[in-house]
């Protein structure tokens, strides 16, 4: 459909039962909604009114001439849900997409419900490298940069979806790619911290390039109670690529606002996402008379109880669980969050400072033991 929106024609699809709770969604900049087609259909499923829009100068939405500012781009949305007839929505976006929901919850948090900002960022600096990408596109069009920014985007550029995005990109209308572009270099995280009280989930591709973990890591600490959930083997476009995990990503999200979760099942769903099935999987199997009551206190109290706490991310609780553990010569328990690393992001690179870090304040012994577990758990792995 199309709908007239102040100075622009938007277009927009809808799916799912008119009743249903609203989701908007928006998409990456030089794509189109189609970026969320599997997630829209799955969600329509379970009974949810999704909207999704092509932001102002992308796909078959107008193009008016720019700079746009991500203010600007956060009122079309809003707009777009006024004009719905929709009052009050949960909405997510991927990459520029994701700070426009972000934006628009800042600006009016009685009307999001929830948020889903994902493999984006607060602000997108520094400014001289946007304005160097703005003054390509400018004089080169955006097909000469296509094949760098699809190898950014994916891994298998090979894919049909791979293709399906470098079409999107390289029939994008530059008019907009400018416009959004220069929203994306002007904006501020001023915009929007401390406002925002809604919850919130953090999506990232694990390998994202453009809006690393770190990005993920700084809208989970201004978001009271968000949570980071990563997507492995991902850059900054999992949701074709990557689909069912982050399909799972998007449908997990829903599911906790649904269910408030005990402690135990908070546990159970953070032990799993940092450990991973294998070793989550061997940690809750057959529990004894002896180890029962433990592992159901670990489960509340550690998992539940500390690993669920808003104030580090998932992360940040691994760099620091990993450096206690080589501290306290506790190798057992750091073999297996070092293997967790592939699940919470934290690199080879960061090992190696958190190992330095304990042979200044612990002693060189731990830290040559810890670098022994280390590495063979690393071989392992990779293995």
């Amino acid at each position: 459909m199309f709908i007239q929106i102040g100075d622009i024609a938007v277009h927009a699809q809808v799916e799912g039962p008119a009743k249903g709770p609203a989701v908007l969604l928006m998409h990456t900049l030089g794509s189109t909604l189609a970026v969320w087609e599997p997630q829209a259909a799955a969600l329509a499923k379970r009974g949810f009114r999704v909207v999704r829009m092509d932001i102002r100068g992308h796909g078959l939405t107008e193009a008016p001439p720019g700079p746009y500012t991500m203010v600007q781009l956060a009122h079309d949305g809003l707009n777009l849900l006024h004009a719905l007839g929709i009052e009050r929505a949960h909405v997510g976006g991927i990459s520029i997409g994701g700070r426009i929901a972000m934006g628009m919850a800042a600006l009016a948090p009685d009307r999001v419900l929830s948020l889903l900002p994902c493999d984006t960022a607060l602000e997108f600096k520094p400014e001289s490298t946007w304005q160097e990408r703005i003054d390509g596109v400018t004089q080169h069009g955006l097909a000469a940069g296509a094949d760098v920014s699809i190898g950014r985007w994916v891994h298998d550029t090979s894919l049909a979806s791979s293709k399906g995005l470098r079409r999107m990109l390289v029939t994008t209308d530059p008019v907009g790619w400018l416009g959004c572009a220069a929203a994306l270099r002007d904006c501020s995280k001023d915009e929007i911290l401390g406002k925002i009280r809604c919850p919130a989930t953090v999506i990232v591709g694990e390998q994202d390039e453009s809006t690393p973990l770190s990005a993920s890591d700084a809208i989970c600490a201004a978001i009271p109670g968000a949570r980071l959930v990563t997507i492995a083997e991902a850059k900054h476009i999992p949701s074709l690529e990557r689909e069912a995990a982050f399909t799972r990503a998007v449908l997990g999200h829903f599911d906790a606002l649904e269910k408030p979760a005990s402690r135990a099942e908070a546990g159970a769903a953070v032990r799993l996402a940092v450990l991973g099935e294998a070793q989550a999987g061997a940690l809750s199997a057959a529990p004894t008379a002896l180890d029962g009551p433990f592992r159901d206190w670990a489960l509340e109290n550690l998992w539940g109880g500390v690993w669920t706490r808003p104030g580090l991310s998932h992360r940040d609780r691994s760099l620091l669980t990993i450096g206690l553990l080589a501290a306290l010569g506790h190798h057992e328990e750091l073999a297996i969050h070092v293997r967790a690393t592939k699940n919470t992001g934290v690199t080879q690179a960061e090992i190696a400072e958190i190992i330095l870090q304990v042979a200044g304040y612990c002693g060189v012994p731990a830290a040559n033991a810890a670098l022994r577990v280390a590495k063979q758990t690393l071989r392992e792995i990779e293995g």
